[in-house]
């Protein structure tokens, strides 16, 4: 309870200083953090080589190797800054590409499975989705520390956001579609044969969750993925891809859709791959060996 105290104690803080002083600060703590996380670097370096091979230079890994933990601090900083900021401060912030089809399916009350990824500021997205253009059911993961989660649980959840437990949090998206409501998955972490079809996915077998297809089908909701993007790291586009829907019944359908959902992805990746969250064990279900190599 000590180390949530102070830290409540640096939100308050930091809070009060100028935005721009807030961002220079945790830029700070991010270049800190990359210096003192080897570990986790190689993580970082082993998927950028199983993922780009020799298309990537490697002064250009290394780049993105730093950028990881400069966009990790952007979205701390979100996360603290949502618990206090208002729709109109989120309006100000961003801006949507092709809103049209995703207002057209809210006009005819059908519900939506959007879908997204730990890619740029993905905490301004799950919040400008929620304040500015429909309530969303979305999945919750606790950290492992409990004294942090009801703070991280009201930033998340004061922008019209229900946030469900991860565990068993299937049948609460289920409900949520069943009354034409809309629901958000982040479809970019580790699968495995249980929760997954296999997919290619950077030119590799991988497995990869089939619940947005799984959804789509049952309740006959759009599939439509949404990327967050920046120049300047203040002003933010949220631009929805075309959307994917499941209408025939056999299994060929969910993983013709769940294809189409990591090749939007994968596209996403490889146009700006220094927003993606390369610090995590993407493949290691399958390819646990790239993890241990030096």
């Amino acid at each position: 309870m000590i180390g949530f105290y102070l830290f409540l104690l640096f939100d308050w803080l930091v809070m009060q200083l100028p935005r721009s002083w807030r961002k220079k600060l945790f830029f700070a703590l991010a270049t800190l953090a990359h210096l003192l996380a080897g570990k986790r670097n190689h993580i970082i370096q082993a998927n950028l080589n199983f993922a780009f091979g020799d298309d990537l230079s490697f002064h250009e890994k290394k780049e993105i190797e730093r950028y990881c933990y400069r966009n990790l601090a952007l979205n701390l900083l979100q996360v603290m800054e949502n618990k206090r900021n208002t729709p109109q401060d989120l309006a100000r912030q961003v801006t949507f590409e092709n809103r049209e089809m995703v207002d057209l399916y809210l006009s005819q009350n059908r519900p939506i499975i959007f879908i997204s990824a730990h890619h740029g500021n993905w905490e301004i997205g799950a919040a400008s989705l929620a304040a500015l253009i429909t309530p969303i059911t979305s999945i919750y993961k606790g950290l492992d520390n409990d004294a942090f989660n009801p703070y991280l649980l009201e930033a998340r959840s004061r922008h019209r956001l229900n946030l469900v437990e991860k565990n068993g949090a299937i049948k609460h998206l289920a409900r949520a579609l069943k009354n034409n409501q809309c629901v958000s998955l982040l479809i970019d972490q580790s699968s495995n044969v249980k929760s997954g079809v296999k997919v290619n996915f950077f030119n590799h077998p991988t497995y990869h969750t089939s619940a947005a297809a799984q959804l789509s089908r049952k309740y006959k909701a759009p599939i439509i993925g949404l990327y967050i993007y920046t120049d300047d790291e203040e002003n933010y586009t949220i631009r929805f891809v075309e959307p994917i829907e499941v209408h025939t019944e056999d299994e060929a359908s969910i993983l013709d859709a769940t294809q189409r959902q990591v090749d939007d992805l994968e596209k996403v990746i490889r146009e700006h791959p220094k927003y993606w969250f390369w610090c995590h064990k993407r493949w290691k279900s399958e390819y646990q060996e790239i993890y241990s190599a030096r």
